[in-house]
């Protein structure tokens, strides 16, 4: 299944309408209040009062900055792009479980996702019908930001990081908007937002995320299409006997099965695909150890069932979801060094094995005596059972390792041109399963250059 794809156009335009903190609406005159337009008091609304519109172009280099500023961090020393590295797909830069915020002690549990690819993400919907195929079938849970879904725009999600103690660490949106009326680039928010920018708090970091948001829709940065298997995809290149070998088996439904998530096939429009289909399933991989919230036993990463997503906690006809999360793309999958959820795989092939022998080999993933010990037992019937899964233990597994090896080849094929063909690093410190220290940013490209309780405000 693949959704509408929705770009901002209408979003683009528009900016924010409240004026200094305590100022009076402006309501045309001789208009009754009753007759005001409801957005007047909305976040972002057309520009009026002579306020100029920021564009695309300004409000995509202020993102740019924002993305790449250590100082929008509580101490100055992450920024965006210290977990969301641009030389890794705007992944994370090592095969660390989970990337370190700004407290110590303070560490969250799950692993980063890539940003790419991610423009015609949707809102999250409990009930998703295909409008480019059987649109009678319910497909279930589909789409939002992070893991868990929670969010529904890349505006709302960059609040997150922003305010989150396990990751940037500011105290309140106050904070974030005295940082940024100090940054370099505070003369260029006021030339697109207004001289009075910074008076409003909420206008303020209203303003800073809708740039973030505008930045990861550019497609130089963000969707480029420029992988060898889009290049395939186009007539101009060829794949290795390898490669189409792993090609075929990622779409065979009897085989590797892939594709019945990651959408490998063009859409009938001709939309190159994204090899996800936003889809929330439970696979139920191993529980990650060595992660600091882990420690505890009695503690359980349920993805839509909490603990950071709450609107289905309590509901006994949402338990059909509790161990489900969104399904990762896989376009610059070979880059990563860190697999699912909770990081708990550092391989690629290890994470293609995982699907094949699941079920025919559990004690490799599980030990021999904890079967499945990251999805409590009464949510064991949500776990999926599709090809490659399935079988008994010690039955032949549904690929070979030379299978494996083939897919892996192909997945390879979707890296994107201005990306290294090598993976991430090996994590800096593996036996934490997390980085313990903080890495300061890469520069924006084409410039210059335990434990505590897990926090709730992750924005993973």
């Amino acid at each position: 299944m693949r959704p509408t794809i929705v770009f901002l156009a209408a979003t683009l335009a528009l900016v924010p309408a409240r004026g200094p903190a305590g100022a009076a609406s402006s309501v045309p005159a001789g208009a009754a209040a009753s007759a005001a337009p409801a957005y007047l008091d909305a976040p972002y609304a057309p520009a009026r009062d002579g306020r100029p519109q920021p564009s695309v172009a300004q409000l995509t280099e202020l993102g740019r900055a924002m993305f790449f500023d250590p100082t929008l961090s509580a101490g100055g020393r992450i920024a965006c792009a210290s977990c969301h590295d641009p030389a890794y797909g705007y992944g994370p830069p090592d095969g660390a479980a989970v990337q370190p915020g700004v407290t110590r002690g303070n560490v969250a549990f799950r692993a980063v996702p890539s940003l790419r690819y991610l423009h015609s993400l949707p809102a999250f919907t409990e009930h998703h019908h295909d409008d480019e195929g059987d649109d009678s079938a319910d497909l279930g849970p589909t789409g939002g930001h992070t893991w868990d879904g929670r969010v529904s725009s890349a505006r709302e999600q960059a609040r997150l990081p922003l305010l989150s103690p396990a990751e940037m660490g500011n105290a309140d949106e106050a904070a974030v908007v005295r940082s940024l009326a100090r940054s370099a680039y505070a003369a260029q928010m006021r030339a697109a937002f207004g001289a009075d920018v910074f008076d409003d708090t909420r206008r303020a970091f209203g303003a800073a995320t809708l740039a973030l948001e505008v930045f990861q829709q550019s497609p130089r940065d963000f969707y480029p299409y420029s992988s060898r298997y889009d290049e395939y995809l186009r007539g101009r290149a060829v794949l290795t006997p390898q490669e189409a070998r792993g090609l075929a088996l990622f779409d065979d439904p009897a085989k590797g099965n892939c594709a019945s998530c990651h959408l490998s096939a063009p859409t009938p429009d001709g939309a190159f695909p994204l090899f996800t289909d936003f889809g929330h399933i439970a696979i139920g991989v191993p529980r990650n150890r060595l992660l600091p919230a882990n420690a505890d036993p009695r503690f359980v990463d349920l993805g839509l069932c909490g603990p950071l997503r709450t609107d289905f906690i309590g509901r006994p006809e949402a338990a059909a979801y509790c161990g489900r999360f969104r399904t990762p793309g896989l376009r610059n999958v070979a880059l990563r060094r860190v697999f699912f959820h909770n990081g708990v795989v550092h391989a690629l092939d290890e994470a293609v094995r995982f699907y094949a022998t699941r079920d025919t080999d559990p004690a490799h993933w599980y030990g021999p005596d904890r079967g499945l010990d990251e999805l409590p037992a009464a949510y064991r019937a949500n776990l999926n059972t599709d090809p490659p899964f399935g079988g008994r233990p010690g039955d032949a597994p549904a690929l070979s390792e030379a299978e494996i090896a083939d897919i892996v080849a192909f997945l390879k094929t979707l890296t994107d041109a201005d990306l290294p063909s090598s993976p991430a690093p090996l994590a800096r410190d593996r036996d934490a399963g997390t980085s313990t220290t903080p890495q300061s940013p890469r520069p924006a490209p084409g410039r210059a250059a335990r434990p505590s309780p897990p926090s709730r405000g992750s924005a993973r």
